[in-house]
C-alpha cells in the first residue's frame, strides 16, 4: 500500500486452505533479506506488514523477528477480527492505517527496532485521550501483567502532552521498577527525561520551565518534591493548571499517599493509572472501615484486558504448576489426633529446606531448559532465606566432590536487613507484597546484615564487582537485576524482592515456599509469563506449599471463574493423552521412522513435519514435568529420537528450498517429605567432550570400569540426540582414533579442538574441489555465518562457481550448493 508514492504497508496474501499463516510471514523474512536488498531499496520504507490466509489475519512492524510477535486485530472488547475482509475493513481503512503509521509505532532504543503497539493497547490510549481531552475526571486502565502496561501509558503520555490545555504530563514509574533499559529508552524520546537518582532538585526544576512537557519521575521523587514547602514555591504556577499524573503501576500501596499530596497542591490534577492486578472489594485496603480499592482513587475503568485476553492471544503465557512436597503421615496407626499443626516449626524444619534445596539442584535443568533460562525463588522470610542460601551452599560443594561433571547453579540473593522484617503473615489481607525500602533502615538486624554481607562478597567475587550493604546496597540490587536478564544469574532467592515489576523474558521457573494470595500470588507468578521463543511454551511455577485454592481464587478475582481452565495449562495425564493422540496421527501417516524416507511429494513431506511438530509441541510441555517418562507413552523415547532425526533432514531440506486458636501439637517426627528426581537430557557437544574428560582421567588412574561408564553414557547420547546426527561419525570418530593416543599433558578440550579444526579443513577442501568453488567467496560466507550466525542466502551462492554456469542449469546448482553450504556450516560450526 503507498502513501504518497511511498510503499510504507505490504500485504502478504496465501490461498484459503491448508497454508498456514506463519509461511506468510516467513516469506517477508525472506523478501527481507533477499528482494529488499537489505537496505538499499525503496522497500525500506516499509513500516507495517499484514498477512493473511483468509482466516487468520494479523499485523506486524518492521523488523519483527519471531512469528509470536505478529498481532490479530480486535476490537475494542477484545474480540480479535481475523477474517481478511473483515480485518480490511477495520484495519486498513486509509484513516485508522495512517493513524497506526503515525502513532502507534515506536523506535524501541536498546535494539534500535520498530514496535507497533497491539489493539488493547491502541484502545487503551485512545480511551485516555478522550478522557483528557473531554473531562477531567481520573481514570483507570486494567491490562494484566505482561501485557507491555509500560509502553502504552508512556505512548498515552507522548500524546497528551501534546494537547492545547495540558500544561505537563507527568509520568511516574516507581524506582524499583525503573531499570537501566526503562531508563535508556524514556531518555532517547527526551534526553534527561529520567534521573533515577534520589535527588529531587532535578525534578522540581523540570517542573519549574514551561518548555518542559513530559517528565518522567519516580513516585518516591514526586512525594517529596509537593510535600516540601521549600520546592512546593517553585512549581506553584502548577497549583490552577491542568497537569496530567499517568502511574505506571497504580496498585502501589503508596499511592494512597502520593494521590493525597496530588489533589491537595494541584487544584486541576487528572490522574490516570495503569494496572494489571487492580485493588478491588475482596483484595482491597480497609483503613478507618473504608476499602481503598482502584476505583475508589481513579474513577472507572476505561480499558480492561485480563490475563484470559492475554493468554488467549499469546501476548503472555499460560502457567504449569507443580505442587511438590505432600506431607504423607509415617505411622498412620498413631492414636493421637493432632487437631493443628505447628506449620511454621513445620516450613522452617532443617530437613524439609534440605530436601527442597536438593530437589531444586537436581531438577533445575529440567525446568530451565539445561540452564537456558533461569529462576526466581521466593520464600517467606529472610531466617528462612538464609538457610536456604546455606544450604545450597553445602549441597552444591558435596555433588562436586561427587561428580566432577556437576556445574554448581549461580545463586544470588538480596533482602531487607531491616529489624522485624514483615513475613506473609503481614499481608494477610489483601495479599499485596511488601515493598522494598533501599534506605538504611532506622532499626537494624545485625545478623541479617551480616550474612547480606557475605552473600555479597560471594557475588563480588564471582562477577569482580565491588558491592556493599551501605552506599552499594541500591547499585548492588540494580545489578543483580542487569545480571538476571543476562542470564548470569542462574537463581536469584528473594523475599519480596523483584516480585512485582521486574521483567526478564529468560525468566521461566519460579519456585515457590511462601503464602501468597490475589495481587501478590498474580504478580509473583507472571515473572514467568513473558513471550520469548518456541522453548518457553508456558511459565513454570514449582509450589512447595498447597497453593491451589488461593490460585484459583485469584484467577477468579483478576478474570473470571473459568479462568484457571485458561491460564494454568492442564495435567501431565491429560497431555500425555494429547500426545499419545499426536502421535497416533504421526504413525497413521508414517508407521515408522523409515517409511518418512518412502514420502514422494513435498506436500507429503510436509504433512510430515506438521504432525511430527505437534508431537515435539506436546513433548516439550511434558519434559518440564518431573514424574514424565516418555517410555510410557505410544511413541518412545527411541521411536522419538529416530522420527526426530528425519524431521530435522526433512526440515532442512524444505527451509533451504523455500528460502508450548488451638494449641498446635508438632508432629515433625511423623511426616514424611517425598521428593523425587528425574535426569534431563537435553545436551551439546561440550557436555560430551566433559564426560570424555571424565572418561580419559578414569582412565589414567587405572579405573577401566569408571571409564567404560562415562563412554557408554556418550555412546548413549550419540545414538539418541537427534541434533548430533550429523556430528555423530566424527565424534565416534575422535574416540576410537584420537583417543588412545593422546600426548602426556594434553586434555581433551585440547585434542578434540585439534581434531575437529583438521576435520574441518579437510572437509572445507575436498567440498571446494569437488564441487569447484571459489574459496575466497566459501570463506566470506564462513565468517557471516561466525560473526552473525546467518546461513548463507541465494545471492551469497551464486557467487561461489569458480566456472561460469549455464543459463539452465543454475537454479538446480544454486539449489545444490544452497543445500551443501548449509550442511557443512551446521555439522561443523553448530550445536558446539
Amino acid at each position: 500500500l503507498l502513501v504518497n508514492g511511498l510503499p510504507l504497508v505490504q500485504v502478504e496474501l496465501k490461498r484459503r486452505g491448508g497454508i498456514e499463516i506463519a509461511e506468510a510471514f516467513h516469506q517477508t523474512m525472506r523478501y527481507s533479506k533477499d528482494a529488499y536488498k537489505a537496505g538499499h531499496g525503496l522497500f525500506e520504507f516499509i513500516q507495517l506488514f499484514v498477512i493473511s490466509n483468509g482466516a487468520n489475519t494479523r499485523y506486524y512492524a518492521k523488523g519483527t523477528k519471531h512469528f509470536n510477535f505478529t498481532f490479530p486485530w480486535a476490537d475494542i472488547e477484545n474480540k480479535p477480527i481475523n477474517e481478511v475482509v473483515d480485518f480490511t475493513n477495520v484495519f486498513l481503512r486509509r484513516s485508522h492505517l495512517n493513524e497506526m503509521i503515525a502513532q502507534f509505532i515506536v523506535l524501541y532504543e536498546s535494539s534500535k527496532t520498530m514496535m507497533v503497539l497491539r489493539p488493547y493497547q491502541v484502545h487503551a490510549t485512545k480511551r485516555l485521550i478522550e478522557r483528557a481531552t473531554n473531562s477531567n475526571k481520573n481514570g483507570y486502565i486494567w491490562h494484566t501483567t505482561g501485557s507491555g502496561k509500560t509502553l502504552t501509558s508512556f505512548k498515552a503520555s507522548q500524546i497528551i502532552m501534546q494537547l492545547p490545555d495540558v500544561e505537563k504530563v507527568v509520568f511516574v514509574v516507581d524506582r524499583n521498577d525503573l531499570d537501566t533499559q526503562t531508563a535508556n529508552e524514556f531518555n532517547a524520546f527526551k534526553d534527561g527525561s529520567v534521573d533515577s537518582t534520589t535527588n529531587t532538585k532535578n525534578l522540581v526544576k523540570q517542573l519549574g520551565e514551561t518548555h518542559d512537557k513530559l517528565i518522567v519521575t519516580t513516585i518516591q521523587k514526586l512525594n517529596r518534591a509537593i510535600k516540601s514547602e521549600r520546592h512546593q514555591e517553585k512549581i506553584s504556577y502548577l497549583q490552577d493548571k491542568k497537569v496530567v499524573f499517568i502511574f505506571d503501576e497504580c496498585h502501589r500501596s503508596q499511592f494512597g499517599e502520593t494521590h493525597r499530596n496530588i489533589k491537595r497542591f494541584f487544584q486541576k490534577a487528572q490522574m490516570f493509572g495503569f494496572t494489571g492486578t487492580p485493588i478491588l472489594i475482596e483484595n482491597a485496603h480497609n483503613k478507618a472501615g473504608l476499602k481503598l480499592t482502584t476505583a475508589h482513587l481513579f474513577d472507572e475503568c476505561l480499558h480492561r484486558y485480563t490475563i484470559v485476553d492475554a493468554i488467549r492471544d499469546k501476548n503472555v503465557l499460560p502457567f504449569q504448576i507443580d505442587y511438590v512436597g505432600k506431607f504423607t503421615k509415617t505411622d498412620e496407626t498413631t492414636k493421637e489426633k493432632v487437631t493443628a499443626i505447628d506449620t511454621q516449626e513445620m516450613y522452617n524444619n532443617p530437613e524439609r529446606i534440605e530436601d527442597i534445596a536438593k530437589y531444586i539442584i537436581d531438577r533445575h535443568n529440567i525446568k530451565t531448559k539445561r540452564r537456558e533460562f533461569n529462576a526466581i525463588f521466593c520464600v517467606s522470610s529472610v531466617d528462612m532465606l538464609t538457610q536456604y542460601y546455606d544450604a545450597f551452599e553445602r549441597i552444591q560443594v558435596q555433588k562436586q566432590a561427587d561428580d566432577p561433571t556437576f556445574k554448581p547453579l549461580k545463586i544470588a540473593t538480596i533482602f531487607s536487613y531491616a529489624a522485624n522484617e514483615a513475613t506473609d503473615a503481614s499481608f494477610a489481607q489483601n495479599g499485596l507484597i511488601e515493598e522494598s525500602s533501599f534506605d538504611t533502615p532506622t532499626q537494624i538486624d545485625e545478623s541479617s546484615r551480616d550474612k547480606l554481607d557475605r552473600y555479597i562478597g560471594q557475588y563480588n567475587e564471582t562477577f569482580e564487582t565491588n558491592f556493599d550493604s551501605g552506599q552499594g546496597y541500591y547499585p548492588y540490587y540494580r545489578d543483580i537485576a542487569t545480571k538476571v536478564k543476562q542470564q548470569k544469574i542462574d537463581l536469584l532467592i528473594v523475599v519480596n524482592m523483584f516480585l512485582t515489576g521486574f521483567d526478564a523474558k529468560t525468566l521461566n521457573t519460579l519456585y515457590v515456599d511462601k503464602n501468597l494470595k490475589y495481587h501478590g500470588l498474580v504478580q509473583a507468578f507472571s515473572r514467568t509469563n513473558r513471550i520469548y521463543n518456541d522453548k518457553k511454551p508456558f511459565g513454570n511455577i514449582v509450589c512447595f506449599r498447597n497453593l491451589k485454592q488461593a490460585t484459583d481464587d485469584a484467577l477468579a478475582l483478576f478474570a473470571n471463574k473459568e479462568a484457571k481452565d485458561i491460564a494454568v495449562i492442564p495435567n501431565m495425564q491429560t497431555l500425555e493423552k494429547e500426545y499419545n493422540q499426536a502421535a497416533k496421527k504421526l504413525l497413521d501417516l508414517c508407521p515408522d521412522y523409515k517409511s518418512v524416507d518412502d514420502l514422494e511429494t513435498e506436500d507429503d513431506q510436509l504433512e510430515f513435519i506438521k504432525a511430527f511438530r505437534e508431537v515435539m509441541r506436546y513433548n516439550e510441555q511434558l519434559n518440564t514435568f518431573v514424574d514424565y517418562s516418555q517410555a510410557s507413552t505410544d511413541l518412545g523415547k527411541e521411536d522419538f529420537a529416530n522420527f526426530a532425526s528425519k524431521y530435522i533432514d526433512l526440515y532442512r531440506q524444505i527451509r533451504i528450498q523455500n528460502s508450548g486458636s488451638e494449641d498446635k501439637t508438632s508432629v515433625l517426627e511423623d511426616i514424611d517429605f517425598q521428593i523425587e528426581m528425574l535426569h534431563s537430557d537435553r545436551i551439546n557437544v561440550s557436555y560430551i567432550i566433559e564426560l570424555l574428560r571424565q572418561a580419559n582421567k578414569k582412565q589414567s588412574t587405572g579405573d577401566d570400569e569408571g571409564a567404560a561408564r562415562y563412554q557408554a553414557q556418550v555412546h548413549d547420547l550419540l545414538m539418541n540426540e537427534p541434533t548430533f546426527r550429523d556430528k555423530q561419525e566424527l565424534i565416534q570418530k575422535f574416540i576410537n582414533e584420537q583417543m588412545p593416543k593422546m600426548p602426556n599433558g594434553q586434555t581433551v578440550e585440547e585434542a578434540f579442538a585439534n581434531f575437529w579444526d583438521v576435520e574441518k579443513e579437510a572437509a572445507y577442501q575436498d567440498f571446494c574441489k569437488e564441487s569447484n568453488l571459489k574459496t575466497d567467496v566459501m570463506q566470506d560466507i564462513l565468517k557471516t555465518y561466525e560473526t552473525n550466525k546467518r546461513l548463507p542466502n541465494r545471492n551469497e551462492i551464486q557467487a561461489l562457481p569458480n566456472y561460469k554456469v549455464k543459463l539452465f542449469e543454475r537454479n538446480d546448482l544454486h539449489n545444490r550448493l544452497i543445500n551443501k553450504t548449509r550442511q557443512f556450516i551446521q555439522k561443523f560450526y553448530t550445536e558446539l
